[in-house]
């Protein structure tokens, strides 16, 4: 039977990255929620971020469990900040009878934050490809985001997850 997985894990931790190569081993589809939120709202969402995201995240809940129902394994680029988050999903899936895993990214608070000044160094000198027109930019990561951020991101425990994938 097919399964979900979902990424969790801080901001700039590699969970796209990550999700990109389990889709091309397992194989299975590729939901990225930050790629739809970046389509629609660009690179410096705002404060309209969390309310697509909320909305967006319901409709892939949805979208994957339709598609392991038929078959298909899915990998959801998501996040999963909070407990809460990450019981409502399990709780989601179960009642869908599809089963899930949740993957977390754990990185070093010194890569987290190399990583995050390089991707907002590297925003200002990117463009659209010609050859991917779809392909959105990643958002850019301002203080007040990064302290919004590390106010409610709970690192999960062992008993959480279904495997921990140490970044750098």
């Amino acid at each position: 039977m097919a399964k979900v997985i979902i990424t969790c894990g801080k901001l700039c931790s590699g969970k796209t990255t990550y999700s990109e190569t389990l889709c091309q081993k397992l194989p299975a589809v590729l939901f990225s929620i930050d790629d739809l939120t970046m389509l629609l709202l660009g690179p410096y969402p705002g404060d309209v971020l969390d309310e697509y995201f909320e909305k967006l995240q319901g409709y892939f809940y949805k979208k994957a469990a339709d598609t392991a129902k038929n078959g298909v394994n899915v990998v959801l680029d998501l996040g999963l900040w909070q407990k809460s988050e990450r019981l409502e999903a399990r709780e989601f899936f179960k009642a869908e009878g599809v089963d899930l895993e949740i993957h977390y990214l754990k990185i070093s608070d010194s890569l987290w934050r190399e990583r995050i000044k390089n991707r907002n160094e590297s925003i200002s000198d990117q463009t659209r490809s010609s050859e991917n027109p779809f392909k959105p930019l990643p958002y850019f990561v301002d203080e007040n985001l990064l302290k919004k951020f590390e106010s409610f991101f709970e690192e999960p425990d062992e008993q959480e997850v279904d495997k921990i994938i140490l970044q750098g």
